[in-house]
């Protein structure tokens, strides 16, 4: 489940809402990508088709997200572990840790999960 930005962008908007109007939709992502209505709707059937997007045109608000954001997150991480890390998670972990800043209670909880999990 590959997810280009465009997609992203489309579940963000679905993400928030239960169940969406196709307006609505079209509306929320204008000042986003600026697509005309022809273009949200490609992407919705063409999501729908790859079982990203649920539509009930039975419901007056047909659209849905068919994933979790948490799926999608989960896939990216994996994705990205193996692409450039090798799947060596200590490194992607120490890369991020050197070239970002941590507060003292994201360190605090860091080490709460490595003793959690008996590293």
């Amino acid at each position: 489940m590959k997810l280009t930005e465009a997609e992203w962008s489309v579940l963000e908007i679905l993400w928030s809402e239960d169940r969406l109007a196709f307006g609505e939709i079209t509306k929320a992502l204008a000042p986003i990508n600026g697509w005309s209505k022809n273009t949200v709707h490609t992407y919705l059937t063409r999501m729908e088709s790859k079982g990203l997007v649920s539509i009930d045109r039975t419901q007056e608000k047909p659209y849905a997200a068919a994933v979790s954001r948490e799926e999608c997150a989960q896939h990216e991480r994996e994705e990205l572990l193996t692409k450039v890390y090798g799947g060596a998670t200590g490194d992607l972990i120490a890369a991020f840790l050197k070239e970002s800043s941590i507060s003292q209670k994201e360190v605090k909880r860091l080490r709460q999960m490595l003793d959690e999990m008996e590293v």
